[in-house]
């Protein structure tokens, strides 16, 4: 058995190249894109990416079972955070970040395809 078959998932490997690359281009290479990617490619790629990384954290440190998948009410209180810390807490202290409701659906968007592709025994 592979020991990290969590991150061979192509779902997550895409989500990981996608959230990579577009914060590449933010930040170096600058490239144009149209404005729905730089919006809300990100958002969309981060659940997924996040919640893989904390079912496996959780299968190795607290469950000790490759079988463990994250229950329902987690994944929605994730998405809560997540939407309440990037869209309502954080706006409030940092000028660059700006609360856009749009976001909060991208990140359910994640949530859903982390629920359906990668919420699995792994």
């Amino acid at each position: 058995m592979k020991r990290w078959p969590e991150f061979t998932r192509p779902l997550f490997v895409g989500a990981l190249l996608l959230y990579g690359l577009r914060q590449a281009n933010r930040h170096w290479l600058q490239g144009p894109l149209p404005p729905l990617l730089t919006s809300y490619l990100s958002d969309l790629a981060a659940m997924p990416v996040m919640l893989t990384l904390a079912v496996a954290a959780y299968r190795r440190m607290v469950a000790r079972s490759q079988a463990f998948v994250l229950p329902d009410a987690w994944l929605g209180w994730s998405w809560v955070a997540v939407s309440m810390w990037f869209e309502g807490i954080l706006p409030l202290f940092d000028a660059q970040a700006v609360a856009d409701p749009l976001d909060a659906l991208a990140y359910a968007a994640g949530t859903l395809a982390f629920r359906r592709w990668l919420n699995r025994p792994a």
